[in-house]
């Protein structure tokens, strides 16, 4: 028995050792043999060759020459309201308190909040609309940091959605499936072209909610999740704390060295498993901790504001200097995309305003303007914009209608509403100072130029050089992709 320990431990210190630092360096590249079985279908390859900074791209990728490099998705969890924000409808006005005709509604799915929209009257703006800039945009005075930067945007104003509540919304927005389980969006991405980080993860993200909300929709780790992609792909959290991620630091009594042979140790231990069972999961534990090692550096670096000049600071709004507020992720999502991150999704939560569009309202977009309008200026003028594409919006819309009695202003509130909303979007090869589709005269359906929400990340994808129709995933027995079977690119929109 003592000698069969022997050979045993020969064995595991000497011959299987020849493999380890190869099946660790193929992890970290993403060129793991597990992932060969479920190569998706990339068509042709890309005119040229990827950038020799692009790590762990599938062969083939990108299909074309990419007009992005970066997303930054300043998704607004809860809905805001296209009517009382972008949208501005005079009709909507003129018929405050009368209501809602019935062919506007006539066959339509509303939530059960509201139910039937009979009986319903039409509820103004809360706040005046201008128009803005040299590209006449509307925007409500709600948001006068965004309307400053109308002619940097794109408005696209004929979203729509299949989806009447918020978390089949989101996941629909986001996964392309309303079912969670499906990889988002920054998983594809990370999937499909790699990073251009060593040290930083390809997709990160960062959630926030507006101070003295009542409301707020909850974040679940779905809606960043790689689905039944390898789960290296899903996105990280960064917290907003002096932990941005979780089990980063040393314990207490452990230095460096220490754990640089642990990490050795655990490394040989997972390379023998994953040699017996080829499990794709085992090749992303090892990447895992060795990017957690990494982390333990460049995070730090990443989080230290110091480096930001006070008028950077300033331009970002008073709370950018309070980890876990919106304004703090808007400035880390640049920093983070400087440092090669391909994705970054900053999730703010606090629009659900069924009752509370005459406070909530105004407490989100102050938390949200400046920031927002901050990042397009800060990107733009480091000449990050070109190739960084920044995406806000939400789920769906507000309804034109009221949600509540029209005689207590305090309680105003809109329900949700999936058949037309709007979203900006910024860089990236986008055009700008442009407003592409409408909604009809009371904001309630798309009445030229519809944008289904696969229509909106087929566009994305573009963007980023991916066909949408191409990258795909082999599951269950068939091949998956993000837009499904749908998604048109939105030609008219881009530079």
């Amino acid at each position: 028995m003592r000698s069969a320990a022997r050979i045993a431990r020969r064995h595991f210190l000497g011959d299987t050792s020849l493999g380890i630092g190869g099946a660790a360096l193929a992890a970290l590249l993403g060129q793991e043999n597990a992932l060969a079985a479920n190569e998706p279908i990339v068509g042709s390859p890309a005119t040229g060759s990827s950038p020799s900074s692009q790590r762990g791209s599938l062969a083939g990728l990108p299909h074309f020459a990419p007009r992005a490099k970066h997303v930054i998705y300043l998704f607004q969890n809860g809905a805001p309201t296209h009517v009382d924000l972008f949208d501005y409808k005079p009709k909507l006005s003129e018929m405050h308190g009368k209501p809602v005709p019935e062919e506007y509604f006539a066959g339509k799915r509303f939530s059960t909040m509201t139910g039937s929209p009979q009986g319903k009257v039409m509820l103004a703006p809360v706040e005046p609309f201008a128009q803005r800039g040299a590209s006449g945009a509307w925007v409500s005075d709600f948001l006068p940091h965004t309307a400053a930067i109308a002619d940097e945007l794109c408005f696209i104003k004929s979203l729509h959605s299949d989806a009447v509540n918020h978390a089949p919304a989101i996941s629909l927005l986001l996964s392309g499936a309303q079912i969670p389980g499906r990889p988002t969006l920054g998983a594809w991405l990370s999937y499909g072209l790699g990073t251009e980080s060593e040290s930083l993860p390809a997709f990160v993200v960062m959630t926030s909610v507006s101070k003295g909300t009542t409301c707020g929709q909850i974040f679940y780790d779905f809606y960043w999740g790689s689905g039944f992609l390898p789960s290296r792909f899903q996105g990280v959290k960064f917290r907003g704390s002096s932990d941005p991620v979780l089990y980063l630091r040393n314990p207490e009594g452990i230095n460096s060295e220490i754990r640089r042979g642990q990490l050795d140790d655990l490394a040989r231990l997972n390379a023998l498993k994953l040699a017996e069972s080829g499990d794709p999961e085992i090749s992303t534990r090892i990447a895992q901790y060795e990017m957690a090692f990494r982390m333990q550096a460049s995070v730090p670096e990443l989080t230290d504001l110091r480096q930001e000049s006070a008028e950077t600071l300033d331009l970002y709004g008073p709370q950018v200097r309070e980890p876990g507020t919106f304004a703090y992720h808007c400035l880390m999502a640049r920093r983070l995309i400087e440092r090669g991150v391909r994705s970054v999704q900053v999730m703010h939560a606090g629009w659900d305003q069924h009752n509370s569009l005459t406070t909530e309202l105004y407490t989100q977009c102050k938390d949200t303007d400046q920031p927002s309008a901050a990042l397009v200026l800060d990107l733009k003028r480091r000449g990050l914009l070109q190739d960084t594409l920044v995406i806000w919006g939400g789920e769906f819309g507000r309804t034109p209608f009221i949600q509540g009695n029209l005689n207590e202003r305090a309680r105003w509130g809109r329900d949700h509403h999936p058949y037309a909303f709007t979203a900006w979007l910024a860089g990236g090869g986008v055009r700008p100072g442009i407003s592409y589709g409408e909604s009809d005269d009371l904001g309630m359906n798309v009445a030229r130029d519809p944008v289904h929400v696969h229509d909106l990340q087929a566009t994305i994808l573009y963007l980023m050089g991916v066909d949408h129709e191409r990258l795909t995933f082999k599951f269950q027995g068939r091949q998956f992709r993000l837009t499904d079977v749908h998604g048109q690119v939105v030609q008219p929109i881009l530079a």
